[in-house]
């Protein structure tokens, strides 16, 4: 039986964060369970009672580098050291490039990018004094394959891959190990109650209006249908956290195992026929 853990995890107000906590606190590890506002912490608490375990909830801002270090600073005066963080929080914002502003992009890459580092620069310094440790980055099927109208979730993805991969080589020389998650699409609130979208998304004196509304119906028809368990993600994080010796780039669902298989030995030229077709087929822009 793997020894328990004690566990920082971001973004837990709902979603993947959600269900990792709670299926973690679940198994007895020590989880803190971080978020950013603490008014939405009710879902994880019944969560929690309801399988079981208890969490630690700590107010914790990605994008905000005093709430870090104060959440930091708790944790270690509890605990003395993290043995594992998740960096699962983060957002998606639809939107095509020229309907996005410039602020609404940095916002995006404040969160999902810069925000992991913010939060793993201030945990490293524990695991690397006790020369072990695991960094578990929740990426996105979207870290590796465009989409139209996701310029911005995709740039901060692709980002955060490549961090990770580097990060990976230098965390080894003190025994910590850098991991990624590249989930599909699930039925979670990034879609729906957390969805967000640009400024002009709705603006009708976009040229991209007719676009925006067709693919923002498609993408909620999909993930309406969507059957797949969110409690997936989380269980593959379990199988991480409990994993000697675990492969860097995991991907939980098939469908995206395929994408991925697909991308990687497909011509481009073919591959983005098939993403525009199976998007666009319908509408044409330049009539």
């Amino acid at each position: 039986m793997p020894s328990n853990k004690t566990i920082l995890i971001t973004g837990t107000s709902s979603g993947f964060g959600l269900l990792t906590a709670a299926r973690l606190a679940s198994r007895g590890h020590h989880v803190i369970a971080a978020m950013r506002n603490l008014s939405k912490q009710g879902p994880l608490i019944d969560e929690v009672k309801r399988r079981g375990g208890t969490v630690d909830i700590v107010q914790l801002d990605v994008t905000d580098k005093s709430s870090i270090n104060s959440a930091i600073e708790e944790i270690a005066a509890k605990y003395g050291f993290i043995d594992v963080l998740v960096n699962n929080a983060g957002y998606g914002i639809g939107g095509f490039f020229e309907d996005l502003t410039e602020e609404e992009i940095r916002q995006q890459m404040e969160t999902n990018f810069f925000g992991v580092q913010n939060v793993t620069r201030a945990v490293i310094p524990m695991m690397r004094a006790r020369r072990s440790g695991k960094i578990i980055n929740i990426s996105s099927v979207a870290g590796f394959s465009a989409s139209p109208a996701f310029g911005a979730y995709n740039a901060s993805k692709w980002a955060l891959e490549g961090f990770s991969e580097s990060l990976s080589y230098e965390m080894a020389f003190w025994g910590i190990q850098v991991l990624l998650i590249e989930p599909g699409t699930y039925k979670t609130p990034i879609f729906q109650d957390n969805a967000r979208y640009a400024k002009h998304f709705d603006n009708q004196g976009s040229p991209y209006y007719p676009a925006s509304q067709h693919l923002r119906a498609k993408v909620i028809e999909y993930v309406n249908s969507c059957r797949k368990n969110p409690e997936n993600v989380a269980i593959l994080v379990e199988k991480l956290i409990n994993a000697s010796n675990p492969p860097f780039r995991n991907i939980p669902d098939l469908e995206s195992r395929v994408m991925y298989i697909l991308k990687k030995f497909l011509p481009f030229r073919l591959y983005s026929t098939v993403i525009n077709k199976s998007l666009f087929t319908d509408i044409n822009l330049t009539k």
